[in-house]
């Protein structure tokens, strides 16, 4: 009993470590929860009378588990439902650390968040671990099962991925079309058609999914008013999303996953809307959630 709560006290003080390792490499606070509660079932099966780092073999099992889990979400291509999505922390259960949320909130950044679905298991752990918690490649190596020189090249890759990403969301262009996409759901939710023809360019297009019933009738709706017309009051369910590393909009009311807005833009308008409900076509889409503001 005694090795028992030894072991407990050791799991708990790494805790907090492992769920930011395991949140930084799957994008889901609930997924990185279920990590480090296999992390945990690993520990208390395991002979750890040779473990001389905890934390260090900590890490290296939770890297493992998050990569499985990876390539398991990979292969297995669920239907896709907001659990899917990268999730914000912006809430804790009750026997949850607030602060240690705030954190891990803070750790993600756009730009990650912007490459996240693009990057493979092998690329995101070698980054992960290396870039964020200073894991060196002869450590990584092992957990991906890679010898040290691909570590190296999948981090690398990864890196320039993620800068790429971050010279985009730091750039004006990008901040201006996220503002243009919060004006375009506002004015969509409360109503008011002229604040969306103002959004909208005369000659907009929006292409409808015919997967999508309500719409199935009207595949193609041309001109400012007609679409305005079409969104006016019916964004309820709507919010930001980074869809294919540009701001879109994902409809999701009540937490079910409706369709996908594809935005273009040019010179402060909205050009062109493709909506995206065949769920084949969904998860083809790379997906990111976008802090608020």
């Amino acid at each position: 009993m005694n090795d028992h709560n030894w072991l407990v006290g050791q799991f708990e003080a790494h805790r907090n470590h492992l769920q930011t390792v395991a949140y930084r490499m799957l994008g889901s606070l609930s997924e990185a929860d279920d990590a480090v509660q296999e992390s945990w079932i690993r520990l208390s099966r395991t002979d750890t009378r040779e473990v001389k780092n905890m934390g260090g073999w900590l890490t290296t099992i939770v890297s493992r588990v998050c990569l499985d889990m990876l390539r398991t979400r990979k292969s297995r291509r669920e239907e896709l439902t907001l659990a899917n999505v990268p999730e914000p922390v912006n809430s804790h259960q009750d026997e949850s650390n607030p602060e240690h949320e705030t954190l891990l909130a803070d750790s993600v950044g756009l730009a990650m968040l912007m490459v996240l679905g693009n990057l493979n298991p092998a690329e995101r752990i070698s980054f992960v671990l290396h870039d964020i918690f200073a894991l060196s490649f002869s450590e990584i190596a092992p957990i991906i099962g890679r010898n040290e020189v691909a570590a190296r090249q999948l981090a690398s890759r990864a890196r320039r991925r993620v800068q790429g990403a971050k010279e985009t969301a730091d750039s004006e262009e990008f901040k201006r079309k996220r503002e243009l996409v919060d004006a375009f759901l506002a004015a969509s939710r409360s109503g008011d058609f002229e604040k969306l023809l103002a959004v909208l360019d005369p000659d907009v297009v929006l292409r409808q999914d015919p997967a999508f019933p309500p719409v199935a009738a009207w595949p193609i709706v041309h001109g400012a008013e007609a679409v305005a017309k079409g969104f006016a009051g019916r964004a309820q369910g709507a919010r930001p999303m980074l869809v294919n590393g540009s701001v879109g909009v994902i409809v999701a009311p009540r937490g079910q996953m409706l369709f996908v807005l594809e935005l273009k833009i040019v010179d402060g308008k909205i050009t062109e809307i493709e909506m995206i409900a065949d769920q084949a076509r969904v998860r083809q889409l790379d997906l990111a959630e976008m802090k608020d503001g």
